[in-house]
């Protein structure tokens, strides 16, 4: 697999599958939305919108691809996105949970860094 290449596609459909998933639901006063900016290797989850009167902003994922590895800054899914890259044949030694703190990396089945 060519990762320069294939991770920004593959991150890229993940993230929209599951944003079309969240726009089929009922809540019509929240906005869900995928930024990109492939240039720089981000990919942001975003909803955004009205909940109970409230403005509500908020990141459901960010994943950065960096030095041929996916870093996921921030997920809030109910199995991670980590499980999806690995179901789509990355390895995990690619991936790494950067929303762990670097000195804990090392105690998870994932990439330490860089």
């Amino acid at each position: 697999m060519d990762k320069l290449t294939e991770y920004p596609k593959l991150i890229k459909r993940i993230l929209e599958k599951y944003i079309e998933l969240c726009n089929r639901s009922n809540q019509r006063d929240i906005e869900t939305f995928l930024i990109v900016d492939e240039a720089n290797g981000h990919y942001v989850w975003m909803n955004l919108g009205w909940q109970n009167g409230e403005r509500f902003t908020g990141m459901t994922v960010y994943v950065r691809i960096r030095g041929n590895k996916f870093w996921i800054e921030e997920d809030w899914t109910e199995e991670g996105i980590a499980t999806d890259l690995i179901s789509a044949g990355v390895a995990k030694e690619d991936i790494v949970l950067a929303f762990h703190e670097p000195k804990m990396r090392h105690y998870t089945d994932f990439a330490v860094a860089s």
